[in-house]
């Protein structure tokens, strides 16, 4: 029987070099590539509102906030993702073409990537000791999840569709948002109205 064919490990001093040759991102996992697909208007928007109101935050601050192109190695799990936000406080994150010390990610959940995000990068994102909150923003409804770590080190899992402050903890940083500021200006598909049986 023949053997089955491998595709060769890239290391990861190439696979970053490549990055930034190409046109196209691509993540790394265990020497791997994958392409990174497009995105929607309402992705777009939804993970610029939150740039725009953590980028308001940092302002004077030693913090740094990231939107779609910067990458997050996780060494732990030999892996490089593109969040779609990240904020990091971290003087010793000064790496300029990836971070490794963010304290907040945030995707915003597609259908193509709503497994990965939930189960792949919640796994892999939490053996970064700097993290304290992993966000999930969906884009078909009001409803943004927060996984936040506590001084112990315990997760919890919270969900916002209904209203509410979520305030974030990043020293030197606190920003405070709302349902609105993650939506601002979207505009979200209207479900189809029930239909009448009579």
């Amino acid at each position: 029987m023949p053997a089955a064919a491998t595709v060769p490990a890239i290391d990861v001093d190439d696979y970053l070099v490549g990055e930034q040759q190409s046109d196209i991102r691509h993540e790394y996992i265990a020497g791997q590539v994958f392409a990174m697909a497009g995105a929607s208007e309402t992705h777009n928007r939804i993970a610029g509102n939150l740039f725009f109101h953590l980028r308001a935050a940092t302002r004077g601050t030693p913090c740094g906030v990231f939107i779609g192109d910067m990458k997050v190695r996780v060494a732990a799990h030999d892996v490089f993702y593109y969040p779609d936000v990240l904020l990091t406080c971290a003087s010793e994150d000064a790496e300029p073409f990836y971070k490794t010390a963010p304290c907040l990610i945030a995707e915003v959940l597609s259908p193509t990537t709503e497994l990965t995000d939930r189960r792949e990068k919640l796994i892999v994102y939490r053996a970064l000791a700097s993290l304290r909150y992993y966000i999930l923003i969906a884009q078909d409804c009001r409803r943004v999840e927060v996984y936040s770590r506590d001084e112990a080190g315990e997760w919890r899992h919270q969900v916002y569709e209904h209203g509410g402050e979520i305030v974030f903890d990043c020293p030197p940083l606190h920003p405070c948002l709302t349902l609105d500021d993650f939506y601002e200006d979207v505009v979200l598909a209207t479900p189809p109205a029930p239909v009448d049986p009579h």
